[in-house]
């Protein structure tokens, strides 16, 4: 799993998890992920974000994450709602990321 792959499979997480506690800690992961990427934004440039989009919403999806993911009700977008640029910007603001999936799951 890639760096990018971890930041947006967490942001996801955090966007469909209903409990606060649980919803902090995947985006306590994003930032992490989003440093790390950010750290090495060179080798980044080169990944397909989409591609990597569906298998963090996959990851996100899983089972064993479904019991807890109440806040939207409706699939993601099959596009990456982020272009690259923006997942390496170093002012990327974790929390406007988690309410924009959440946003736009809501609306399909």
């Amino acid at each position: 799993m890639t760096t990018l792959q971890t930041l947006l499979a967490s942001l996801v997480k955090a966007a469909l998890i209903s409990d606060d506690t649980e919803s902090l800690r995947w985006r306590e992961e994003a930032r992490r992920a989003h440093a790390a990427l950010v750290s090495d934004a060179e080798a980044a440039k080169s990944l397909k974000i989409d591609g990597i989009w569906t298998l963090a919403v996959g990851e996100a999806e899983a089972p064993e994450f479904q019991a807890s993911e109440g806040r939207v009700s409706f699939g993601l977008p099959v596009a990456c709602p982020f272009t690259l640029a923006d997942l390496l910007d170093p002012g990327f603001d974790v929390d406007c990321a988690v309410e924009r999936i959440a946003g736009s799951a809501s609306t399909g």
